[in-house]
């Protein structure tokens, strides 16, 4: 008797749904609380942090409603066999529709992918429809108008629309016409355009969202210049990016390739922060994720983990039992990768727990960083401001922040920052 995979599968999904909706009643009643932590009394007023809990309240609602919602289509697309009748019936009409030959797994391929990106819009768009122009709206932070909002989605599938069929095709290719070195073949393959995306991405794609202009000359951008060039960093130009037009959220941020390297500030920080030093301060934190390797350590790590998932892809790959218990009868390579992600749901979990727990590290030994440079109190004081600004969770639950959150909580880093000698030393 066959292993039932499809039942296994719907299983693990809602297990795994009822073990974050348990971590997510347990961050819904930190919310809930009404008192401030005690690292932030006198720090930030009774006034803000009551806005600070009406937003998160009605961030995490939305959320209940949501993670509902996409057990239940998830559930039902495995149950009803909506992906193997999408596959045969729908893909394969719209390929004859165009005149191109059905049986041609690369055009059915596309015609999938489309089917599924035009079904993951319609289910996501009320959620993100509500959460901008309602909850983002309700509490000041929404400076998007609707055709804005859609030209956004219009622009992000129009990227969807060039960049993946080339890609989908040369994979499609590569299982095809590889042999016993499949993972390589695909590993190398990732590899390569990996360092591609990091080249021509910050030339083409934050200019399709966010207009990025020159840093006036002044104090600031003589003190980032001034930090830059103590540390080496390569950059050749300092950004400010238009954030204000869709939020009133805050971020910095460093990004380029190699020598050709820039530092991109939002608007929303430099008018958050009014203190120059806590801007300089931001900059000394994203510095120190430069200077301490944190990208290259994790897209080696990132690499890594590509390399065994393919590994374990071509483990499965030609499992007729895998593809019988899901209902399809052919085993198209564009599945073959589907299903294969559907089987190692537990581990894909616990991989983004691991990679969460990194990333906690990495952002400790930023803080670090700019603390040994001297700017302990101005970074204390932009992380405040900024979570003030954005009104971030304050009162977090221990074990949901631990599980959902790359970067530790505000609370976490104030102390470490605090600390004689920092945790991330």
């Amino acid at each position: 008797m066959a292993f039932p995979f499809m039942e296994a599968v719907v299983g693990l999904e809602i297990l795994m749904y009822i073990f974050e909706t348990y971590l997510h009643l347990r961050q819904h009643a930190a919310l809930k609380l009404r008192t401030l932590p005690k690292t932030l009394v006198g720090v930030i007023s009774q006034e803000t942090f009551e806005k600070y809990r009406a937003y998160n309240i009605d961030k995490s609602n939305l959320r209940f409603v949501k993670q509902f919602v996409t057990i239940i289509i998830d559930s039902a697309t495995l149950l009803f066999g909506v992906l193997p009748r999408l596959w045969k019936v729908k893909s394969g009409d719209i390929v004859e529709s165009t005149g191109l030959d059905a049986e041609n797994e690369i055009y059915q391929t596309l015609a999938f992918l489309a089917c599924v990106m035009y079904w993951s819009q319609i289910t996501n768009l009320p959620f993100s429809l509500y959460s901008t122009f309602v909850i983002e709206e309700r509490h000041g932070f929404n400076k998007q108008t609707f055709w804005l909002f859609i030209r956004d989605m219009l622009k992000g599938m129009t990227v969807a629309i060039v960049l993946g069929p080339p890609i989908v095709a040369a994979i499609i290719l590569i299982v095809q016409k590889s042999g016993p070195y499949l993972a390589i073949y695909l590993w190398g393959f990732i590899f390569v355009l990996s360092l591609f995306m990091m080249t021509i991405y910050p030339v083409l794609v934050p200019p399709l969202y966010n207009k990025l202009t020159p840093l006036p000359q002044g104090e600031l951008r003589t003190k980032i210049e001034t930090l830059a060039s103590s540390q080496n960093f390569p950059s050749k130009k300092l950004f400010v990016v238009d954030g204000s037009t869709w939020s009133t959220h805050s971020n910095a941020y460093l990004f380029g390739f190699s020598k050709n390297k820039c530092i991109a500030l939002f608007d929303t920080l430099i008018q958050q922060c009014t203190n120059e030093e806590e801007i300089v301060a931001v900059i000394a934190h994203e510095l120190g994720h430069w200077k301490l390797n944190h990208k290259i350590y994790s897209s080696v790590g990132v690499q890594i983990l590509i390399l065994l998932l393919f590994g374990g892809y071509t483990l499965v790959k030609n499992s007729n039992d895998l593809f019988t218990s899901f209902g399809f009868d052919t085993q198209p390579v564009l599945i073959e990768f589907i299903l294969f992600q559907y089987t190692i749901i537990p581990v894909q979990h616990l991989v983004s727990f691991d990679l969460n727990l990194v990333t906690h590290a990495f952002e400790f030994q930023a803080d670090a960083f700019a603390k040994k440079l001297g700017y302990a109190k101005p970074l204390r004081d932009a992380l405040v401001k900024m979570q003030v600004g954005n009104l971030s969770e304050m009162n977090t639950d221990p074990w949901y922040s631990v599980y959902h959150y790359s970067h530790p909580t505000l609370l976490e880093r104030l102390a470490a920052l605090d600390e004689p000698h920092n945790k991330a030393d």
